[in-house]
């Protein structure tokens, strides 16, 4: 087929449709409604003669011929992505945890705008795996239990010291002075990590300590935020609780020690070259620098 017919709105409402598993996905990260997707769709298996998708009662499921059109589709889309960012480079994307943001990144961004005016920043709020072309993502800050994707390169930053964290009147209501206390208290989790307290455990040399969690909440923000209103016991990275230390809103009854994992910054190998890029990503290996030393 000549260059100039190929369907390309149509390639692409199916390239993202394989991509999520969903029509109803693929409307909306393209900004249109799930009829278009479905008409592009299906224009194209006019157009082919052969089925590409088959269609579920809440998903899609590729056929052997969609599979192998979508998996060199993606590809060529994301060749695409690449070259406009090379000639157009827009501005510069971090991507961090809603906790990182909001406890350690915000409290020193407006330093880092006044030393860099003319730098351009936005912020993205996700803190597993992420897709840094299309996402257009420049720099991550992620924890080293996820592997970043082959377009990033990972630069390690600082050990990850955890430790159990309450309000400072409940860790004197309860007397904690040695994680054997933790029976009489009420021990809060998180969601995203599940296995903490585990870590924390093995960590401090008591595997067999037993702690046990009584509540669980979607969100490290969310299970501080608990604890400081003395709700009982989170287990948290230092880094995300030390300014609510400083402030008195919370303690660490037994400090902290260095746990398992490790925080990492992702950065776009196509995009390593931008200078505002390196400026970025020396202030934030300085600031965790410090953090780490506080």
């Amino acid at each position: 087929m000549p260059l100039s017919r190929l369907p390309l709105n149509a390639l692409r409402a199916f390239e993202v449709t394989a991509r999520l598993g969903s029509m109803s996905a693929a409307a909306t990260e393209l900004g249109v409604t799930h009829g278009a997707v479905s008409r592009h769709i299906k224009a194209l298996e006019v157009q082919f003669g052969l089925p590409l998708l088959e269609r579920l009662p809440r998903a899609v499921a590729l056929t052997q011929e969609g599979a192998q059109l979508a998996a060199s589709l993606g590809e060529a889309f994301d060749q695409i992505h690449l070259a406009v960012s090379r000639v157009q480079p827009g501005p510069l994307t971090l991507s961090c945890s809603a906790t990182i943001m909001m406890y350690w990144l915000i409290p020193r961004l407006e330093t880092f705008k006044q030393n860099n005016p003319n730098i351009e920043l936005r912020l993205n709020i996700s803190f597993g795996e992420v897709d840094f072309i299309r996402d257009e993502i420049s720099v991550a800050i992620r924890n080293s239990m996820y592997r970043p994707p082959a377009t990033a390169r990972a630069k390690r930053l600082i050990i990850e010291e955890i430790g159990p964290v309450c309000h400072p009147d409940y860790a004197s209501r309860l007397g904690l002075e040695s994680p054997d206390d933790l029976a009489r208290a009420r021990i809060l989790a998180t969601a995203t990590r599940p296995n903490a307290w585990i870590e924390w455990a093995e960590a401090i040399g008591r595997r067999n300590l037993g702690v046990v969690p009584h509540e669980s909440y979607g969100h490290f923000y969310l299970v501080i935020q608990a604890a400081a209103c003395g709700l009982g016991l989170a287990l948290a990275p230092r880094l995300l609780v030390e300014s609510e230390i400083r402030a008195g809103h919370l303690v660490a009854p037994f400090g902290f020690t260095p746990g398992p994992h490790r925080l990492e910054l992702w950065i776009a190998e196509h995009l390593q070259s931008r200078t505002d890029l390196k400026c970025l990503v020396g202030w934030l290996e300085n600031e965790m620098k410090r953090s780490a030393c506080q």
